[in-house]
């Protein structure tokens, strides 16, 4: 069996798409499979990445710990040569958060004394500075993400976000220290090792071009941690001349767009699509609760509506969504997250094959209804949102992105990137 380069374990289905599109960008033959692959399953010979979609961001610890072992010890049995845990690009600053317990876990399993804990992603304005995490220069517990309905960050200091969490401590390695020559980083390393034992190294992380100084420092770690933000540089440091990468192309067919996510980034994408005249159906969550509003109305106008793409949303700012939540959030999360599937099953199931999709939650919903295990990597919309074609369905191109992801206009670029 061929050495798979790198085998990732990502903690939902966008950030593991967000991670894939990066190493395939990279260079690397990337797929990615919907959950932990069954005993027996193993890629294409040519394969030189593999990432691993979980449901371990939100879920009890110990239960989230459980699934990530079982990932790696898959990656294992396939051969992974290095192995690499992405989280959110803001990562997860509450006491129970389960970025430590699983980091630490993983650490113990593949035998390393450290690793590091690598967040930022500057292309997308997630930057690390003296060890604080920031989003577009602004410390990460000062910006909306403080109330974030699943994930709140209330704390912008990596190490301190850690404390609560881990029972290994953490050394930040500065700016002007990641200058120095690799010598004098390692004999500090060495040094805290000696006092602490095993430990997490937090580079500073503010251009895009302090990915190629983190790789040259860290990329020889059996296991990294971290954002989306270095794996490309990884990729082409592990690709060497070993590029195999297959050409990308879209698809024929019509297109669906569904958004579930309130997040700014994606309501000022709605407001761009509608704007510039797109076909749009705004689902009511309250009428769709209570069945005022059914899933029938919402696909009578898609179908009404098939000789363009439709952009069916849910998405609300702040306050609607804080006043819908009177009829109970968890509810009303549940009923939209069915809704969206059913409506992308739908979609599929009478000949729709491009299906583009806002959200976290929104996304893992419909990947779970299409029922799809396995997806190749291709083009990026945007840094982090890959086109994936199902393995099982070589004409059908889907994206999912995360909420704060992606451009004004992102919702036109993937429908053009979709289309052959």
């Amino acid at each position: 069996m061929n050495s798979i380069l790198w085998g990732c374990i990502a903690d939902d289905f966008t950030g593991a798409s967000d991670a894939a599109s990066f190493f395939k960008k990279g260079g690397l033959k990337t797929v990615l499979y919907n959950g932990i692959p069954e005993e027996g399953v193993v890629p294409d010979e040519d394969t030189q990445a593999v990432v691993i979609a979980t449901k371990i961001r939100s879920i009890d610890k110990n239960i989230a710990v459980e699934e990530a072992l079982k990932a790696y010890e898959y990656l294992k049995s396939i051969n992974t040569k290095q192995f690499y845990y992405k989280y959110c690009s803001t990562f997860d600053s509450t006491p129970e958060g389960n970025i430590g317990p699983i980091a630490d876990a993983l650490m113990d399993a593949v035998g390393e004394t450290k690793t590091i804990l690598c967040p930022a992603l500057p292309v997308n304005k997630r930057t690390v500075e003296r060890g604080i995490l920031y989003v577009d220069g602004v410390p990460l517990a000062e910006t909306s993400m403080r109330n974030h309905p699943v994930n709140p960050m209330w704390e912008s200091e990596i190490s301190e976000l850690m404390k609560p969490q881990s029972q290994y401590p953490c050394i930040n390695v500065d700016i002007e220290e990641m200058e120095e020559e690799d010598e004098e980083v390692w004999n500090r390393l060495n040094a805290f090792e000696e006092r602490k034992g095993k430990y997490y190294i937090i580079p500073d992380y503010v251009e895009d071009f302090d990915a190629e100084r983190i790789v040259e420092l860290f990329g020889n770690l059996k296991l990294l941690t971290g954002g989306s933000g270095i794996i490309e540089e990884l990729a082409k440091k592990s690709a060497a001349d070993e590029n195999t990468v297959d050409e990308y192309e879209g698809t024929q067919g019509q297109a669906l767009i569904i958004a579930g996510s309130c997040s700014k980034a994606t309501l000022g994408q709605i407001e761009k699509f509608i704007n510039d005249g797109g076909k749009t159906f705004k689902i009511n969550p309250i009428r769709m609760l209570y069945e005022k509003q059914r899933l029938s109305d919402v696909w009578n106008y898609v179908i009404g509506n098939a000789e363009s793409p439709v952009l069916v949303y849910s998405s609300e700012n702040p306050e609607d969504v804080k006043y819908n939540q009177r009829h109970g959030a968890d509810k009303i999360s549940a009923c939209l997250e069915q809704n969206m599937a059913d409506l992308a099953n739908l979609a599929v199931r009478n000949g729709y094959t491009r299906i583009i999709v806002a959200g976290g939650e929104t996304s893992g919903a419909v990947t779970q209804k299409l029922g799809f295990n396995a997806y190749l990597i291709g083009e990026s919309v945007s840094p982090g949102v890959p086109v994936m074609t199902p393995v099982e369905r070589r004409d059908i191109r889907i994206v999912l992105k995360s909420g704060n992801f992606g451009d004004e206009d992102f919702f036109a670029k993937a429908l053009k990137a979709t289309k052959k």
